[in-house]
């Protein structure tokens, strides 16, 4: 419990400075074709990684800003500390901080955080997840007619001609296909129900172990495979477990 108490004051340290900066000038650190990368998206790292390893030293940090510590120790904190930065930069309010730690490589612990709606999703394994405190289960939804599945397209040429069919073959099946620009999102609302499903072709660690724990606590399903043509990259069908999605 201590862990994820320590996670949950983490993603909300960061979402609090995520939040005072959002709509005001920004710093641009990178872009590349279908990417930016912000001065912001550092800082919050920043901050996660002080709260994280003042109080856990010998822990080890990987993160989308860069890594800290060893990474073979036992525990390592898994973050991203601003999943959805296009959308933040152009004032999209729809965007969060990721905190995962794994234990030997299987994850204990996940909290995301949306300081925008003030929602904080945090879940240890064995225990029921909780939404603001709230308990929360993935949805009962069985037939894809009645289905909100979110498709990713990631960020490179590979990734969005692998979605795209998907994207074309589901549309057609589905109630809607949303692309909502933030995959721990995606996964906190596959948790708790909003999204039945979320298939993305490309995606990092850092995007979704947080909400690979909590759909898994919510009694959903998430099935991931190493992309063998691109380094630490997973294909991911994260949903309640109930739908025919291949």
């Amino acid at each position: 419990m201590q862990h994820l108490e320590v996670a949950k004051e983490a993603a909300l340290a960061a979402g609090e400075l995520l939040r005072l900066r959002f709509e005001k000038p920004l710093t641009v650190n990178a872009t590349t074709a279908h990417d930016i990368k912000l001065e912001v998206d550092v800082l919050a790292q920043d901050r996660i990684t002080k709260i994280l390893l003042e109080r856990f030293p010998e822990h080890a940090l990987y993160g989308e800003e860069g890594i800290v510590g060893d990474q073979t120790s036992d525990h390592q904190w898994v973050v991203d500390p601003l999943d959805g930065t296009v959308n933040f930069f152009y004032g999209i309010p729809h965007f969060c901080v990721s905190i995962a730690l794994r234990f030997r490589g299987d994850v204990m612990v996940g909290v995301i955080y949306d300081p925008i709606r003030d929602e904080l999703w945090s879940g240890e394994k064995g225990l029921p997840p909780l939404l603001n405190g709230k308990p929360f289960q993935v949805s009962a939804r069985a037939h894809l007619a009645e289905a909100v599945v979110s498709i990713g397209l990631a960020k490179t040429q590979e990734t969005i001609e692998a979605g795209l069919p998907l994207l074309g073959e589901m549309v057609h099946r589905v109630r809607k296909c949303r692309m909502m620009g933030s995959a721990a999102l995606d996964m906190a609302y596959v948790a708790c129900g909003r999204l039945d499903a979320y298939i993305e072709q490309g995606i990092s660690l850092w995007d979704i172990a947080a909400g690979w724990l909590l759909v898994e606590a919510a009694g959903g399903r998430v099935e991931m495979e190493p992309r063998k043509d691109m380094p630490d990259k997973f294909r991911i069908v994260a949903s309640n477990g109930r739908l025919e999605l291949h």
